[in-house]
C-alpha cells in the first residue's frame, strides 16, 4: 500500500539532489499533490531533464530548477541566498542529496571529507541558512535523509574527515549518514525548546535501488570501467516509488512527530511500508549531537538564528 500524499497546494518545498532516485521521486510526488518544488541540484541540466519528466507526468507542475552543490560551502551559500530573496514561504526543506562510498578519499571544495562534507556539512549549512525562512512560514518543516547504515556509524569527534587513520568508504558513509540524524534530533530538541512552529524528522529507505549505490563507486572511474546500476540483490530491495515514501512521510504527514525517523516496516525494515524506526544506540545522546552541531557551526561558519 503506497502512501498517499495529502493535498500540498500553497506549500513550498526545497528538495535536494531531486533529478534521480528519491529525490526525483519525492519531488515528482510533492508536485502531482499541488506542491511548488524547487529542484536543486549540482547539475541544473539533469534537473531540468527531471522537471520535464515530471511534468509530462502532471501538466502545470509547479517546478523550478536551481543549481546546489552540497560539497561547496559557497554554492550552498548562493542557493540559500538566491532563496532567501524570493521573499516567499519556506514550508519545507527536503535534504536528500548525498554521496556513497567514493572508491578513495575525496575532498569536497572547502577541505573536507567528501562524504562528511557533502551528506551533512552542506545540508547542516544548507538548512541553517534557510531557518530564517522557515521559521517565518507557519508549519514549516525540515526532513533530513538518513540510512540504515547509520547504525553502523561513530562520530569521530577526532579526525571528522579521516586524516589521521585510513580511510574507510563504508564507515566514512555511515559517520555522516549518523551524523544527519543527529543533526535532525538536535534541530528538533532546540526547536522544542524554544518554541518555534517547525517540525525536523529524519527518514531512511531501507535498501532502495537508485543509482546512489553506483554513482559514488564510479567517481575516478573512466569512461569504459563505470559500474552498472544496481537491477537485483541479494538482500531484499524495492524501487524508489516505496523507498521515497518513508522521507516523503517524514516531509509531508500530520502524523509525523517531532524528532520522529521513518523507515520500511518490513522484512529487515529493508522493504515495505512506512513504520516510525528504532533510532539507533548511537544517535540517542542529545549531548553528541550538541556538540557535534557546535563542531559543525565551526567549520561551516554558519549558526542558529536567534
Amino acid at each position: 500500500m503506497y502512501y498517499d500524499v495529502p493535498a500540498q497546494n500553497g506549500r513550498r518545498f526545497v528538495v535536494t539532489g531531486s533529478n534521480s532516485g528519491t529525490g526525483r521521486e519525492v519531488a515528482r510526488r510533492l508536485a502531482r499533490a499541488g506542491a511548488e518544488v524547487i529542484i536543486a541540484v549540482r547539475t541544473p541540466a539533469k534537473g531540468e531533464e527531471a522537471a520535464a519528466a515530471i511534468r509530462a507526468e502532471a501538466p502545470g507542475a509547479l517546478l523550478e530548477v536551481r543549481r546546489l552543490d552540497l560539497a561547496s560551502l559557497a554554492s550552498v551559500r548562493e542557493f540559500a541566498a538566491s532563496v532567501v530573496a524570493d521573499g516567499k514561504p519556506l514550508h519545507v526543506l527536503v535534504n536528500n542529496a548525498g554521496v556513497m562510498v567514493p572508491p578513495q578519499r575525496i575532498e569536497t571544495a572547502d577541505g573536507f571529507e567528501l562524504q562528511f562534507g557533502t551528506n551533512f556539512l552542506g545540508p547542516f549549512a544548507l538548512t541553517n541558512l534557510l531557518l530564517p525562512s522557515l521559521l517565518a512560514t507557519p508549519g514549516a518543516r525540515v526532513a533530513t535523509m538518513s540510512s540504515g547504515t547509520a547504525n553502523f556509524g561513530r562520530i569521530r569527534f577526532d579526525d571528522l574527515n579521516w586524516t589521521r587513520r585510513r580511510f574507510s568508504p563504508q564507515f566514512s558513509y555511515a559517520q555522516s549518514k549518523l551524523a544527519d540524524l543527529l543533526l535532525a534530533r538536535q534541530l528538533g530538541a532546540v526547536a522544542a525548546d524554544r518554541g518555534w512552529d517547525l517540525l525536523s524528522t529524519s527518514a531512511h529507505p531501507g535498501y532502495t535501488r537508485t543509482n546512489l549505490q553506483t554513482a559514488g563507486r564510479n567517481l575516478g572511474r573512466g569512461t569504459d570501467s563505470q559500474l552498472p546500476p544496481i537491477r537485483r540483490t541479494l538482500l531484499p530491495s524495492q524501487g524508489v516509488e516505496t523507498g521515497a515514501e518513508p522521507l516523503l512521510f517524514a516531509a509531508t504527514s500530520p502524523a509525523a512527530e517531532q524528532g520522529a525517523y521513518y523507515g520500511p516496516g518490513g522484512r529487515l525494515g529493508l522493504v515495505g511500508p512506512t513504520k516510525q524506526a528504532r533510532i539507533p544506540r548511537s544517535a540517542r545522546s542529545l549531548a553528541a549531537a550538541a556538540r557535534l552541531w557546535e563542531v559543525a557551526e565551526e567549520l561551516t561558519a554558519t549558526s542558529l538564528p536567534a
